[in-house]
């Protein structure tokens, strides 16, 4: 099975093309310019210089969320018009996931973090188990005073994924838990595992169609949230 990835729900981006497990090519950028300009450029001269047509591939998976409410759309949204131009089957999958997959192989318990703002991370907790990966939380926006008190029930000692692991870092290791920063080449999210993720659908029949693909952001836009706030002063 050919996986065509894209990774768009922070400020790295990526794309991936992948045969089952196997990491065929990867593009990958973190240097600040938006996804827009960005995304798909690197997607095409990826298929071009993998000598693969569009045609060829089986199923077109992203990030879904949670991350950047304009990255998650912009990488949707080319997945979506993608997909449905060929009829391919697609996965959602999750962001926090697909970063826990680039660490289970290190078979201990990882925490993949993004920065939500507002004292908030975006949060999964995950337990690597070499070619498995067992999920221990759902994904969820959560304080860092919460995530403290759980790592501290838990009492194993954690590794931090993601572009808000060093943040997370410092502030729990300030507050006494037990938490590693993982290798800075596995930190960030990347689209080999957002394929990786997506393959696991595809193996549990859990696949969705362009139609029905959508972002999941677990909360409220900024400007969502001000327009309540305005409703309930009114």
């Amino acid at each position: 099975m050919k996986i065509l990835a894209v990774e768009s729900s922070a400020t790295a981006c990526s794309v991936a093309l992948c045969e089952e497990e196997r990491l065929v090519a990867q593009s990958f950028q973190n240097n600040g310019l938006t996804h827009s300009r960005t995304l798909m450029p690197m997607l095409t001269q990826m298929l071009e210089h993998c000598g693969t047509a569009l045609a060829e591939v089986d199923l077109m998976a992203v990030a879904a969320g949670p991350g950047s409410f304009t990255g998650l759309r912009i990488g949707v949204s080319a997945v979506k018009g993608l997909a449905w131009s060929l009829d391919k089957p697609c996965a959602g999958v999750s962001t926090l996931e697909a970063m826990a997959w680039t660490a289970a192989h290190m078979e201990c318990a990882l925490c993949p973090v993004m920065d939500a703002r507002r004292s908030q991370v975006y949060n999964a907790r995950f337990l690597g188990e070499g070619e498995r990966l067992a999920r221990l939380t759902p994904d969820r926006a959560i304080g860092l005073d919460g995530l403290e008190a759980e790592l501290k029930r838990d009492k194993t000692p954690q590794i931090l994924i993601g572009d808000g692991a060093v943040l997370c870092y410092n502030a729990l290791r300030e507050r006494g838990v037990e938490v590693r920063l993982a290798p800075p080449h596995l930190r960030l999210q990347s689209a080999w595992g957002v394929a990786r993720s997506a393959l696991e659908q595809a193996r549990s029949g859990a696949l969705t169609d362009a139609r029905r693909l959508a972002p999941v952001y677990h909360r409220l836009s900024q400007a969502e949230r001000e327009r309540l706030e305005r409703l309930g002063q009114s």
